[in-house]
């Protein structure tokens, strides 16, 4: 018999847990539910979960918390994950994306959406990552330049400190130069989400981003253009 899929979900409210696993069980995956996250890390090592399903709002510690442990750890670093929580807030959407999770649903949710968005979310992290480079390549656009293994970018030689999601943002856009990404491209491939309502998810992080590279090296900031209407393309500028 094929084995289910095992998902972990932390919900501190009883009766939203136990209709949650109760359709995710219905669709065909192993649940185990907790009501708060203080046995997360000890059960993610007992067994390693498909996917991580937490609340934000917790007792004790929150689910951005629990999600930047996994994060740091080396052992659930990759895991997928995803928030379900009432915070449906622009802000709380974008605190959870670049803390790292992999999706995001603001209750109330269906329970069809939830299922069809745990399926998706596993499907993607099934497959590697699209537009991104193999470790060993550098990635240059002028005075940027990038470095996959190294997880390391520089303007004109002058390190450039960004944040995870900053980084990747960077990562795809070069992989990509010259040519225009949407920001549901942008969305999907740095963040794995197809869709998460109006956000500016995308524009905030492309604003911080500018930010930095002007730091290190003024000027180079203008290497990520805005398309109005459309999206953002990477073009070169001079060294």
């Amino acid at each position: 018999m094929e084995e289910k899929p095992l998902i972990y979900y932390v919900e501190d409210d009883e009766h939203i847990r136990d209709l949650t696993a109760y359709a995710l069980r219905q669709a065909g995956f192993a649940v185990e539910a907790f009501p708060d996250g203080r046995d997360l890390a000890a059960a993610c090592r007992r067994e390693r979960p498909a996917a991580v399903l937490l609340d934000i709002m917790l007792p004790g510690v929150d689910g951005l918390e629990l999600l930047r442990r996994l994060r740091a750890d080396e052992a659930t670093e990759g895991l997928p994950v995803m928030m379900l929580t009432a915070k449906g807030a622009e802000y709380d959407k974008v605190c959870g994306l670049d803390a790292g999770a992999d999706d995001y649903l603001a209750k109330p949710f269906g329970m069809m959406e939830l299922v069809s968005r745990v399926n998706a979310l596993l499907r993607r992290a099934a497959r590697p990552a699209s537009g991104l480079a193999a470790p060993s390549d550098r990635l240059t656009a002028g005075p940027i330049a990038l470095s996959p293994d190294a997880r390391s970018v520089s303007a004109d030689g002058v390190e450039v400190p960004l944040t995870r999601k900053e980084f990747d943002l960077l990562r795809v856009l070069l992989e990509n130069k010259g040519r225009v990404l949407t920001r549901e491209q942008l969305l999907e491939r740095v963040w794995g989400v197809s869709f998460v309502g109006e956000t500016r998810t995308v524009d905030m992080h492309i604003k911080t981003l500018r930010k930095k590279l002007a730091a290190a090296r003024p000027g180079a900031e203008e290497a990520v253009s805005t398309v109005r209407g459309v999206g953002y393309c990477l073009r070169e500028v001079p060294r």
